[in-house]
Order: structure tokens, then C-alpha cells, then sequence
């Protein structure tokens, strides 16, 4: 089965989000000059985050949703690793994902899950506190943060992140 492109105006993309809204007596035919493409992706691509180190994308955003692969301490500009500490790594993580959202017209604010990988759980108040600077506590999002075996080219922790436009 091949991609599917769909053309529905923005009424009609609330009704089929909303359908509890729809009412028929106010329905309007299309309006060709608000016509929407729906269902497809967009790839997001900034030089300010590392390029992937495998077969994927940056970022993918899929309707109102964009979806960040995860993140390592890779510094864009050099291409290098950094493991001076888990502040440091956090910290250029935070930094990858922050230039991602930027590029896709998004920041932390409308991050609504986070997904953290580590290989030392030992390591938690440390990343916690560099980790909770770029979230109002408030409204952080979802998050799990879990121990794993082994990371990508020797990284001690790896963040993805899921967000939404509003």
C-alpha cells in the first residue's frame, strides 16, 4: 500500500480531530484557498545538532507532533564525544535536543515526554540537576529515565523527546 496525501480544510481537519464539534448545519464545502496537506511527516534537519550516527532523522513531526531520535553528547561542530563528565554530557544533550526543537519552531516549553537512557543510575541527581534547569517544574513533562548496558559510540546518556505544537 502506497502514501496517502489528503486535502481537507482546516474545518474539516477540526471536525475529524473533534468530531464532539462537528455540526452539519454549519458545515462549509471546501475553501481551496485554506486547504491543508495532513498525514505526512516532515523531516527536521539542523547543522546545530550532530547528524545521526545511523539510519534515521534528527526529528520527524507527524501532525501536531514532533518526534526527537535521541540524543547523545556528540558535539556538532567536531563530530566529538564529550565524556569530560555526566554535567558536561548532559548538558551538550540538552543542547543537541534544544537546537532541534529551535529548528522545528518549538523549545522545552512544548516538550510533553522524555525519554532518558544511562549507563550508571548512579548518575541521577547529577543529570537531575543539570536536566531541571531547561523544565519549570511545574509543567515538566513525562519522563523515564533507565539504566541500559551500553550506548552509542560510548556515550553515557542518551535523551529523546517527544513534543507538541499547540
Amino acid at each position: 500500500m502506497g502514501n496517502a496525501i489528503f486535502c481537507i480544510s482546516q474545518q474539516e481537519y477540526q471536525n475529524f480531530r473533534y468530531p464532539k464539534l462537528f455540526n452539519p448545519s454549519t458545515f462549509q464545502p471546501f475553501n481551496f484557498s485554506t486547504l491543508q496537506l495532513i498525514f505526512m511527516k516532515k523531516i527536521i534537519k539542523t547543522d546545530k545538532a550532530p547528524d545521526p550516527v545511523g539510519p534515521y532523522n534528527q526529528a520527524i513531526i507527524h501532525n501536531d507532533t514532533l518526534y526527537a531520535s535521541g540524543q547523545i553528547a556528540l558535539d556538532p561542530a567536531t563530530g566529538v564525544l564529550i565524556t569530560d563528565n555526566i554535567e558536561a554530557e548532559t548538558t551538550q544533550v540538552m543542547a543537541n535536543i534544544s537546537a532541534i526543537l529551535e529548528e522545528a519552531g518549538l523549545s522545552f516549553k512544548d516538550v510533553v515526554k522524555a525519554s532518558v537512557f544511562v549507563t550508571d543510575i548512579n548518575n541521577f541527581s547529577r543529570i537531575n540537576a543539570i536536566y531541571s534547569t531547561y523544565f519549570d517544574e511545574a509543567t515538566a513533562p513525562a519522563r523515564e529515565l533507565v539504566q541500559v548496558s551500553a550506548l552509542p559510540r560510548g556515550g553515557n546518556i542518551e535523551i529523546s523527546v517527544i513534543a507538541a505544537f499547540d
